[in-house]
């Protein structure tokens, strides 16, 4: 994250006034909170004149280094309890559970509420061997993982915006919003990707809300979008929303254009059917290699004019059946044509009881990419700049380029073949925060110097 030069004015301003005094008031008030193992300073300020001054040094320094550790410690704590809650927001936000209803975690196996002391973050993962302490069910690693990695996320970020201070208590004032609006941005992230490796969804809570909150964020924190004052960062940061957002729907509608259909090929008549179970969304499943392969309803129909067209020998409605017909189904509608020219025959979806066949094609409609996509981008694009909305597409696709050719070289695509676009959005983001501007400050002098 680039300080401005707003910042380093202040920095100075501030430094070299408590320069000024080497007692200063908050050196007194800091010496004054842990009395041992020395005494208080005396109401004026000052210390007898046949104090030891190396002594005094001593003290001053032993204080500082205490209040520093306690500090460090306190953003460790404050990153795995973040990390607590995240998980609670990974698990439930897909459902449509409430985060606060029931307060307390519960089991996802046996749903029974976890005790408080069998609830700390990282600790009782590990002394619990990652098991319920009531059902002795496993419970994922994963939620140890995402407490561990948003602690040292929000370490890493504390760390990045107090490197310029040597002593961090005197001006807290300066790196505290940037710093509080870092944990925001990272847990934001963390949330997003792990739903979306889950569900392959971004929720609008997380990239509209997001989104909302950044903006927000760089009001309070003009350095986040490299301004200096308030109004400026409120400007940037909505204007680098909409850059982000304009950037990546253009991917979309060109990608749905060039990309648009998956077409399946067979030799050999495949079996295929549409099922429906309940109020549950219907489910296609077609026979390919032996085996039955689902396609959701909701992966296949992203637009109102998306037009899954399945061609074969055989096809069955309910009790009638036709020979070399082609099944174009909509959302709306089921439409039976004898050949492509046709209009054919509509049959409405609620007398639809029995939709099955034989294909020796299948067009199944698809997207370049998510919509929450688009909004996850306009969320970093708040927090982090226009720059950052270039920085982070750009590596996202090395990122996803990466963590496709490199599983692929040990003949383990599947490894990452599941991975949707979110993830790498995300690392580009946190890329950007810690490297990015140095990086692209050095790839701009070297291309400058040419």
């Amino acid at each position: 994250m680039l300080v401005t030069r707003a910042l380093r004015r202040s920095v100075d301003s501030q430094a070299a006034s408590s320069r000024s005094d080497s007692t200063t008031t908050m050196d007194r008030e800091i010496m004054n909170i842990m009395e041992f193992p020395f005494p208080r300073l005396p109401p004026q300020g000052k210390f007898p004149e046949h104090t030891d001054a190396k002594l005094l040094d001593h003290a001053r320094m032993d204080r500082f280094a205490l209040l520093n550790l306690l500090l460090h410690a306190m953003v460790l704590l404050v990153g795995a309890g973040i990390g607590s809650f995240l998980n609670v927001v990974i698990y439930r936000l897909p459902l449509g559970i409430s985060v606060n209803n029931p307060k307390r975690s519960f089991c996802p196996s046996c749903k029974k509420q976890i005790a408080w002391y069998h609830n700390l973050p990282v600790i009782t993962w590990l002394l619990l061997r990652g098991k319920c302490a009531s059902c002795g069910t496993s419970i994922s690693f994963r939620y140890f993982f995402v407490e561990v990695l948003t602690a040292a996320l929000f370490y890493a970020a504390f760390l990045h915006t107090t490197t310029m201070f040597g002593n961090p208590w005197p001006f807290m004032s300066l790196w505290g919003p940037v710093t509080v609006s870092l944990w925001i941005f990272l847990a934001l992230l963390v949330a997003g990707t792990f739903i979306d490796i889950d569900h392959f969804i971004l929720p609008h809570e997380i990239t509209i809300g997001g989104m909302v909150v950044g903006i927000l964020c760089s009001f309070w924190a003009p350095s986040l979008v490299e301004q200096e004052t308030h109004m400026m960062g409120l400007l940037i940061s909505f204007l680098s929303a909409a850059l982000g957002l304009g950037l990546l729907w253009s991917v979309v509608e060109l990608g749905k254009i060039a990309f648009g259909r998956l077409k399946h090929q067979f030799d050999e008549p495949a079996p295929w059917k549409i099922t429906q179970t309940g109020d549950e969304p219907p489910v296609l499943t077609v026979r390919i290699d032996g085996e039955d392969v689902p396609h959701a309803w909701e992966e296949i129909f992203n637009r109102e004019k998306d037009r899954l067209v399945i061609t074969g020998p055989e096809l069955a409605v309910n009790d009638r059946t036709w020979a070399y017909a082609i099944a174009d189904v909509t959302m709306d509608v089921l439409r039976v044509k004898l050949n492509a020219k046709d209009k054919g025959e509509e049959i409405q979806w609620e007398g639809v009881k029995k939709l099955e066949g034989q294909a020796t094609s299948i067009v199944i409609p698809r997207e370049a990419m998510g919509l929450g996509d688009v909004f996850f981008i306009a969320m970093i694009g708040a927090f982090t700049g226009w720059k950052g909305v270039v920085f982070t597409i750009f590596a996202a696709s090395i990122l996803g380029s990466i963590f496709a050719l490199v599983p692929r070289l040990f003949g383990k695509a599947e490894w990452t073949a599941k991975i949707p676009f979110g993830p790498y959005l995300a690392g580009g983001a946190v890329l950007w925060v810690f490297y990015g501007p140095q990086w692209l400050n050095w790839y701009l002098d070297r291309t400058t110097l040419q």
